[in-house]
């Protein structure tokens, strides 16, 4: 099964409220408010998340992006868990957990983009782009495009961006860890 493809930024948001208005304007859909726990387990690269839904149920998704600032590639599969607590128990004994990111998310689309309107706790708010594409350089080069021209009418500056993942920012202030699970991945 291949991977998933996203064009996405995240940046921060002075003005949720302001941002939230011009989405509603833009979007050809209003999804709603989910509220998502994504736990974060320790890996020796990219990036694995089992995610707890309002909205979509358990999700668990591994995925692949590099850490910088601006439109950037993510790589990801999406893959329903049926038990979320059963296998953050066994995963969390496995892998060990690193971060924990609790989130209100207010959802909507614009064309092939979902706008997420973050209320992220312990960071703030942020707000993100995620343009599904195929992958291939045509197709990622007009999503760059899409999510260039919604940074625009969203008023998302340079400095705004945020090159890491909620995850990352949260071991940046050292917070919202497990210390039960707190391991480090074994060597193989």
């Amino acid at each position: 099964m291949a991977l998933a493809t996203n064009i996405e930024i995240k940046a921060r948001c002075a003005d949720l409220a302001a941002a939230r208005a011009i989405a509603r304007r833009v979007a050809s859909e209003h999804v709603g408010l989910d509220r998502q726990v994504d736990t974060y387990f320790l890996t020796r690269s990219g990036r694995l998340k089992l995610r707890e839904s309002s909205l979509s149920g358990g999700q668990l998704i591994p995925y692949l992006r590099p850490d910088r600032p601006g439109p950037k590639r993510s790589d990801y599969q999406v893959v329903p868990v049926p038990d979320p607590p059963v296998l953050k128990r066994i995963l969390s004994e496995i892998l060990g957990v690193h971060r924990v990111v609790e989130k209100r998310r207010e959802i909507f689309l614009c064309e092939n983009v979902r706008i997420h309107l973050d209320r992220v706790e312990g960071l703030g708010d942020f707000l993100e782009l995620e343009a599904v594409t195929d992958g291939t350089p045509a197709a990622e080069a007009a999503a760059r495009r899409v999510v260039d021209q919604l940074m625009r009418e969203l008023g998302v500056g340079e400095d705004d961006l945020v090159a890491v993942s909620y995850e990352g920012l949260l071991e940046a202030r050292g917070g919202a860890r497990s210390p039960a699970t707190n391991r480090k991945p074994r060597p193989s």
